[in-house]
């Protein structure tokens, strides 16, 4: 690795993906999503500010802990152009994204829990597979898993039979309730 020397103001693509440890067509990726910004030579080339490295490393981190780039891009736009966030801009952020952390991690608990002896795909366990679709009857409500929902109880429209035990009546509207396994 070519070191960078520490008072360089602008970094290459090429140096900022050798110093972040990020490939360059994710640096270009997270450019065209609007994550990080650089400007252009007149060789047509780009250049990055040093503080680059520090936000790519926020970006990161929050994909680590699973926050959507969506979001990511968001919290980041509330920040002053060429500003790398802060410990204030950390704490403000993480504080909002605490209680999102806090469903995914209680969803994936009971995501591990109930794969206990089931693989997923329904082959080991189709009798009491809660995913299992037959006959594609799921299908009219739309794309996408219909009962496995990354929130902690499903919306109403895909709730119908059998309450939801993991479905607190202040989560969930009395009246909903989760699918039979087929």
């Amino acid at each position: 690795m070519t070191k960078v020397a520490w008072n360089t103001k602008e970094l290459s693509v090429g140096q900022l993906a050798e110093r972040s440890g990020v490939a360059v067509s994710a640096l270009h990726f997270y450019e065209a999503k609007g994550l990080i910004s650089s400007r252009r030579t007149a060789g047509n080339q780009r250049r990055y500010t040093r503080d680059t490295l520090r936000r790519v490393a926020f970006i990161r981190l929050a994909q680590r802990i699973g926050i959507p780039l969506k979001t990511i891009r968001e919290a980041l736009s509330e920040l002053p152009d060429e500003r790398t966030p802060n410990r204030d801009d950390w704490a403000r952020l993480s504080a909002a994204w605490r209680g999102e952390l806090d469903d995914r991690i209680e969803q994936l608990q009971r995501l591990r829990d109930d794969l206990t002896d089931c693989i997923g795909c329904g082959c080991l366990s189709l009798d009491r597979c809660p995913v299992a679709n037959p006959h594609d009857r799921l299908g009219d409500e739309g794309p996408g898993a219909r009962r496995i929902d990354t929130r902690l109880c499903p919306p109403p429209s895909s709730c119908t039979t059998t309450p939801a035990p993991e479905c607190a009546p202040a989560a969930c509207p009395p009246s909903t309730t989760l699918p039979a396994a087929s």
